[in-house]
């Protein structure tokens, strides 16, 4: 631990970051290196113990990101609910949005107009469209991004703030 130690910090470092979670990581990493000592073939121990540490430490990148995820999206389902104590300011503000908002597709191009309206309004998956649409999986793909890109040519930002 002494001679490797300062080490695999450092690369666990280079990947994450991040102080602590590199400590963590490092020490994951002689935890592991103990447990695999039968299975290993000594064949540069340097190099072994390195590409533990390196897994381990990606390992731990994906859990934060997974972490990340998970909160951002309970900060949408909560932002999405509205307050038991809505005001009224609050509920002619929504109601004034989702009229903006009707209206603006309404101007969409009427293939645009179809595809956006299920995908966003009705939250259909491209399986369902294409279902419902008789279309190919690929046409609603296509069609999408399509009506993305017409949206991002025609309407400025300021538009909507």
């Amino acid at each position: 631990m002494n001679d490797y130690g300062p080490y695999l910090y450092r690369m666990a470092y280079s990947v994450l970051h991040d102080q602590k979670e590199a400590e963590d990581t490092a020490q994951e990493t002689f935890i592991q290196v103990y447990k695999s000592l039968p299975e290993y073939r000594s064949q540069g121990f340097k190099t072994w113990i390195t590409r533990i540490c390196i897994n381990k430490a990606i390992d731990c990148k994906r859990r934060r990101a997974r972490r990340r995820e998970d909160e951002w999206e309970s900060e949408e389902v909560l932002q999405q609910i509205p307050a038991a104590e809505e005001d009224t300011l609050d509920s002619l503000v929504r109601k004034e949005r989702i009229q903006r908002v009707a209206s603006r597709i309404n101007e969409l191009p009427d293939a645009h107009r179809e595809i956006v309206t299920a995908f966003y309004l009705r939250e259909q998956s491209y399986e369902q469209i294409a279902a419902d649409q008789s279309i190919a999986l690929k046409t609603v793909e296509s069609r999408l991004y399509r009506a993305r890109h017409w949206m991002r040519e025609h309407w400025k930002e300021e538009d909507w703030s």
